[in-house]
């Protein structure tokens, strides 16, 4: 099973299926810790996020966010969420 560090690794390597494929493996474990497993949820959605899978995305952060409330994941999925809820009248009036 691959740590947390080594999937934050293949991430910033742009390997988004690898590090989905471990962060699975880590919250498919039932003996991590709490921490390991909010971690594992957010680094998820991460991965989710760099292939395109916004909703699978803001559903890990989601599951990260009900383990640790104050983690990263509430920060990116509020500035996801952002992404999402962005108007701008211009676009839609020529």
């Amino acid at each position: 099973m691959k740590t947390i560090q080594e999937i934050k690794e293949m991430l910033s390597r742009s390997e988004g299926q690898e590090a989905l494929d471990a962060a699975n493996e880590i919250v498919e474990n039932k003996t991590v810790s709490r921490e390991t497993l909010a971690n594992a949820y957010y680094l998820r959605g991460n991965a989710y996020r760099q292939q395109g899978n916004v909703r699978m995305a803001l559903n890990s952060y989601l599951e990260s966010m009900d383990i640790d409330p104050d983690g990263p994941a509430a920060e990116a999925y509020r500035h996801l969420q952002e992404l999402l809820d962005f108007y701008n009248k211009d676009y839609y009036n020529p």
